[in-house]
């Protein structure tokens, strides 16, 4: 768990939603339909940052549900403050490794979606091995979509775009659903980031990539 200096928002987030909407390891595999009280769509996010992208998209399907995983405690601090202030009720929120969440707490062919969005893109060469996108996290991902789910990359360094193509593409089990075989238009139901929206000012590009589980 990243530390850092919290704001009172951010902590009223973790006094007051964590015991609503927290998820812990320890507590093993979810029962999902159990958890949210229904069977609907479901979406996990990986990294979620200040949780902005993750609550928008929850308010904006409230027939789906949604997972964010970040280990950055600012960040789940504000994001669960704007559940509660959003009053929002199809989110709930892991605040550690999303690769230990995924072995040890998401059912296999349990998801809609994974979410991946502005990565560390580690862009020094020395470090490109520390990417989360790599072949076997694209095969322990691939084991937790349902058939016909989709693993949704964004990312604004081209080079690491690149790289999720290139890994992606040799990733069993796949279909690129770009029609030229690379990118995808900027999906309409991914927030656009304040973030994304200066770098947008400053000529930056994003690149979006979805694959789907086909087999």
């Amino acid at each position: 768990m990243r530390a850092g200096r919290m704001t009172d928002a951010q902590k009223r987030g973790i006094d007051l939603g964590w015991p609503r909407f927290g998820l812990n390891l320890e507590n093993g595999l979810l029962n999902l339909d159990a958890l949210f009280g229904r069977e609907a769509p479901r979406t996990l996010e990986i990294g979620f940052g200040m949780g902005q992208s993750l609550l928008e998209m929850a308010q904006a399907a409230p027939e789906q549900d949604f997972i964010g995983v970040e280990v950055h405690r600012p960040g789940v601090g504000s994001l669960l403050n704007g559940v509660l202030t959003a009053n929002v009720d199809n989110l709930r929120v892991f605040d550690c490794d999303a690769i230990e969440v995924l072995n040890q707490c998401i059912p296999d062919g349990s998801l809609d979606r994974v979410l991946l969005f502005f990565p560390d893109p580690w862009h020094k060469k020395k470090h490109n091995k520390r990417r989360i996108v790599q072949l076997a996290f694209a095969e322990q991902l691939r084991n937790k979509l349902k058939i016909g789910g989709v693993f949704h990359m964004a990312t604004d360094w081209e080079a690491y775009a690149e790289h999720m193509l290139e890994v992606m593409s040799a990733a069993p089990g796949y279909r690129n659903l770009a029609e030229d075989g690379t990118y995808v238009p900027r999906p309409e139901e991914r927030p656009i980031t304040k973030f994304e929206r200066r770098g947008e000012r400053l000529g930056h590009g994003v690149w979006d990539l979805k694959f789907e589980r086909v087999e």
